[in-house]
């Protein structure tokens, strides 16, 4: 019995190799698309939306606001105060002794270096979320003469740190930048 071998030439070879890799490099390619075109729409669609994205800062006209006096704007749908203090009242923040807070930071910690007048915080009591009285006109201001949340009694001095009361923390300071001397934008 004779056994015959089928020999296979060496061009049967090589275009079997060939056909390999191509349908290997076409499966690649196909998969690599398939993924791109699952991926992108889902990495976008976790982008902000555009009315998000105009929240994002608010702009504030400050030149109208006289020494004393606070206003209430609102940044991310919650109140911010802005308020300009009078000498008097930044000279009252800086004496009081630091170590003595619960959250301490002086006034300059909380303001824009050349712009200590004015002071922006988030206008929500760090207890509970309550909104503090003091920044509209005739509000109770509190025995410290800044902030007095009604929901609890946290008592908040004209730097808006926290004094007296349940809250643990002063009220927080956003992000913010003068545009101009009468501008200022916050986030």
């Amino acid at each position: 019995m004779t056994e015959t071998a089928v020999a296979e030439s060496p061009n049967d070879t090589a275009q079997g190799v060939r056909r390999r890799d191509f349908i290997y490099v076409a499966a690649t390619g196909a998969a690599g698309v398939g993924a791109a075109s699952v991926l992108v729409p889902l990495i976008s669609q976790m982008a902000p939306s555009a009315d998000v994205l105009a929240e994002s800062s608010t702009e504030i006209d400050i030149g109208a606001i006289q020494p004393g006096q606070a206003i209430k704007a609102v940044f991310h749908k919650q109140p911010v105060f802005v308020r300009r203090l009078t000498p008097v009242e930044i000279a009252e923040a800086n004496k009081v002794d630091v170590a003595t807070l619960r959250d301490p930071q002086t006034l300059e910690e909380r303001t824009k270096k050349g712009k200590e007048e004015w002071l922006i915080t988030m206008g929500v009591c760090t207890h509970l979320g309550c909104v503090p009285l003091g920044a509209g006109e005739g509000e109770v201001k509190g025995e410290f003469g800044g902030y007095f949340c009604p929901c609890h009694g946290s008592t908040y001095d004209t730097a808006a740190r926290i004094r007296k009361g349940p809250a643990p923390k002063n009220l927080e300071v956003p992000p913010y930048e003068f545009t101009s001397d009468t501008v200022v934008k916050i986030g």
